[in-house]
């Protein structure tokens, strides 16, 4: 299920100068931020809930989401080159679910580590903060890798959509609308998150049970969907 080839292209495409610095942008604005306030405020377990949680969580992980999520397919197909990746003996899933090992990771990287980083920066980790919010990140990076690889395959607008998303859903409703809060990745990996806090500094709207359902369910739906997306793609171009 897991192709080396087919990963280092994506690792390739993913790390390439532009989208690296792309990448990297957020993550360190994170961090310079988070040395900026504990030089200001001092160290507040408050005040690093919510910077961890309205900045790492709801804005820097959806959207480095997005880049790597789309980016691992969406150019490919976008300028034709997928149609070389196709004519290879490799299955679809295959592709699929190398390219989704692969967004995830970099997803991972550039977003749960530098949010250690700045929980660990604004109060040392006190309550548990920094471990939580690390892992709400690890855990929100599975579903969006998932979901934004897919709206790579379905669509040329992938980024677009996806930033709408990001900073429409996730970071404005899915953190003031309490009826959009059940339906949000950000709500679901804060219930896990909530658990490892075991205090009151971190919370979710959604059940630990529900999350982690919703959370498998997303992400092995829009897995599956985005292969059977990259199988017609690969008959269109055959007829």
């Amino acid at each position: 299920m897991y192709d080396p080839t087919v990963a280092r292209l994506t690792y390739r495409a993913l790390l390439g100068r532009r989208r690296a610095l792309i990448l990297g942008a957020l993550p360190l604005l994170l961090v310079v931020i988070a040395v900026a306030v504990r030089g200001l405020a001092g160290a507040d377990d408050q005040t690093a809930s919510d910077l961890l949680g309205g900045l790492a969580l709801a804005t820097m992980v959806p959207i480095i989401g997005v880049i790597a999520g789309t980016g691992a397919i969406g150019p490919e197909i976008d300028d034709g080159s997928v149609v070389y990746l196709l004519s290879k003996p490799v299955k679809r899933p295959t592709i699929i679910f190398t390219k989704l090992i692969v967004a995830i990771a970099v997803t991972m990287v550039f977003s749960a580590l530098p949010t250690f980083i700045a929980g660990f920066i604004l109060n040392g980790n006190g309550q548990q903060i920094a471990v939580a919010y690390t892992v709400a990140a690890l855990v929100a990076s599975i579903a969006y890798a998932a979901l934004f690889l897919l709206l790579g395959t379905v669509s040329r607008h992938a980024v677009v959509f996806g930033l709408v998303y990001a900073l429409v859903w996730e970071a404005l409703f899915g953190s003031l609308v309490p009826g959009a809060r059940t339906l949000s990745v950000q709500q679901w990996s804060l219930a896990v998150a909530e658990r490892v806090a075991g205090g009151e500094m971190v919370t979710s709207d959604v059940g630990l049970t529900t999350a982690t359902v919703l959370l498998a369910l997303v992400t092995v739906l829009a897995t599956w969907y985005a292969g059977q997306k990259l199988r017609s793609l690969t008959l269109a171009g055959e007829e």
